[in-house]
């Protein structure tokens, strides 16, 4: 029961973790209260932010620039000339081995001896490429002198590639490697180069730099916003004094070609040492950047919010114990204003309540004693009713 006085009841529905204005109008110590639940609320949406944009960030990683050491070099077995008599010798061949390692802090993984431990949290080495094309001497494999690999053909991944043939004398074998650059990367012109001072690039990351490279230098039209001045550089590229920002991604196409493939050239060797002719070239690449494990733990930690829950729990039990004091405390106090009055309205507040509760506060009893109430038009015709129901009753059988 509300155990406020009957005349000044009101049905509010309050937060659970809010304390009432009454209350605070009287302890002004829960002002600090409030100011903590404010924080509670910027941290909460800070943190759902901030969860939004990890989500996002392990969908479509940042990445950052590494180099990428690529190994070249081949063996060897049954060289030497075989016994002519011993016809289950094994013929001469040689394997031709490319495999790859991202440099950790500049070291190399062959002298740091980790070349058979390539790291998991990379990706592997055929994920940089699209296509491998390997090309051996047509005088000696005139049938297969050609050995291609693509990554749209063959989406499993793989730490390095092997070539293995028959053979027995020596050769020089081309390598052609096309880079998979996610997003793909061109190479850019002379005129675009010397405004960006870059050489090799990712298309949206040009345009932002044209964007950048016009704001830096207050070329936008102060008349039109969508447009800007070219400066001699950009007249240059674009070869007219105003342009649209919506024609820069149209204008630069004729200034980006394509990344050139790869061409390495490699001996194979089959005297000497095995392996035969290691030589290592350096390319730059973008991995992923490595958050993933903690980002995961993060969004998964549910340690932190049992505990923050059980906290909550806590804060809503100690508020509604506050509604129930403060309800007491206004009884009290309107009871000891005035006792009378008080007395007087909760009786009848609890008198009408009791009415309604059993069914009977459409009916009047102090008018229903005086005579005045019986003359009026309604009564003739529910006295007639009355007689009509109990004549029926009478006849019915069985009623005496």
């Amino acid at each position: 029961m509300e155990l406020t006085p009957a005349a000044r009841r009101k049905k509010r529905k309050l937060s659970e973790s809010q304390i009432p204005e009454k209350v605070a109008a009287l302890l002004p110590e829960s002002a600090l209260f409030t100011q903590m639940l404010e924080l509670e609320a910027r941290i909460d949406a800070a943190m759902a932010r901030k969860k939004i944009e990890i989500q996002d960030s392990l969908k479509n990683p940042h990445r950052v620039q590494k180099t990428l050491r690529i190994y070249v070099f081949n063996t060897f077995a049954n060289q030497t000339q075989p016994n002519p008599e011993n016809k289950d010798a094994e013929p001469p061949s040689w394997s031709l081995k490319i495999i790859g390692r991202i440099l950790e802090d500049g070291k190399d993984p062959a002298v740091a001896g980790l070349m058979q431990k390539p790291s998991s949290s990379y990706p592997k080495f055929s994920s940089f490429f699209k296509k491998i094309t390997i090309y051996l001497d047509q005088s000696l494999y005139p049938d297969n002198h050609v050995i291609l690999w693509e990554s749209a053909r063959s989406p499993v991944l793989h730490e390095g590639f092997e070539v293995k043939k028959k053979g027995d004398k020596e050769f020089t074998a081309i390598l052609r490697l096309e880079m998979n650059y996610v997003p793909e990367k061109y190479k850019l012109s002379p005129a675009l180069t010397e405004v960006l001072g870059m050489e090799v690039e990712a298309r949206p990351r040009i345009i932002s730099a044209i964007w950048h490279y016009v704001k830096a230098r207050r070329l936008q039209a102060s008349d039109d916003p969508s447009s800007f001045i070219c400066d001699p550089p950009l007249q240059k590229v674009f070869g007219a004094e105003i342009m649209k920002f919506a024609m820069v991604p149209q204008k630069i196409s004729h200034h980006l070609t394509p990344q050139p493939p790869i061409h390495l050239e490699h001996k194979i060797k089959l005297s000497g040492n095995c392996p035969a002719g290691t030589t290592c070239y350096d390319v730059l690449v973008d991995v992923p950047f490595q958050l993933e494990k903690e980002m995961t733990t993060f969004l998964a930690n549910t340690e932190d919010q049992k505990e923050i829950d059980a906290s909550d729990e806590l804060i809503r039990a100690s508020i509604k114990k506050i509604h129930e004091h403060r309800r007491r405390r206004a009884f009290f106090l309107g009871f000891s204003l005035s006792p009378a009055e008080f007395i007087n309205t909760l009786i009848a507040s609890q008198s009408k309540d009791l009415k309604l509760a059993a069914g009977d506060a459409s009916r009047n009893a102090e008018k229903e004693r005086r005579s005045d109430f019986y003359n009026q038009p309604w009564v003739e015709d529910a006295v007639i009713r009355y007689l009509n129901r109990k004549s029926a009753g009478s006849d019915a059988p069985g009623n005496i």
